[in-house]
């Protein structure tokens, strides 16, 4: 597997654990989603929504790559997160909406990647506005493994809120490989 079959995996993994995650939070009332839990971001909608937060950032961060992708373009129209812990909604079915959408770019713009467009650096500014210039496919896998990290701690949250979201692990989208 090459690492453009790898980032769209992550992609589509990425998709699929943000419905099975959302779906969860659903079932649950308001109270439950709100409730501060200890969590990083408190809640699970605010973990929830430093998620779509930190994706937002990111996505609009890699829309600055000299081959300017396609995918990235309906983030120019949405404005960047000022701070990491900023609600961008007060109810779940914005907060999906906007993950759905999000999910899609995600999507779109890994088909669009060339191999040699993940060899460029990509030169943004973090969220003090410090200038920063890192390995483009370097910033793809802190992106998914930045959405994973905090998934788990939403799948935590779940469960403590008495949801279980099932099997979550990366093994259920691997295809099997038949013996030769």
């Amino acid at each position: 597997m090459n690492r453009l079959e790898q980032l769209a995996l992550q992609a589509r993994y990425n998709q699929w654990m943000n419905d099975r995650l959302y779906q969860a939070a659903t079932r649950l009332p308001v109270a439950a989603l709100q409730q501060d839990n200890g969590a990083f971001f408190g809640s699970l909608f605010g973990t929830l929504n430093h998620i779509v937060v930190a994706d937002t950032l990111w996505l609009q961060r890699f829309g600055q790559h000299p081959a300017s992708f396609a995918a990235l373009l309906p983030l120019q129209a949405i404005a960047a997160p000022t701070s990491l812990n900023g609600l961008l909604f007060d109810q779940l079915p914005a907060l999906a909406a906007r993950r759905q959408l999000l999910d899609e770019v995600i999507i779109r713009l890994c088909s669009e990647l060339e191999d040699s467009d993940l060899d460029q650096p990509l030169a943004y500014h973090n969220t003090r506005g410090i200038a920063q210039r890192k390995n483009f496919n370097a910033l793809l896998l802190h992106f998914f493994n930045h959405q994973t990290h905090h998934r788990g701690q939403a799948t935590t949250l779940l469960s403590q809120l008495g949801e279980d979201v099932g099997v979550t692990d990366l093994i259920a989208l691997i295809d099997d490989i038949p013996e030769a």
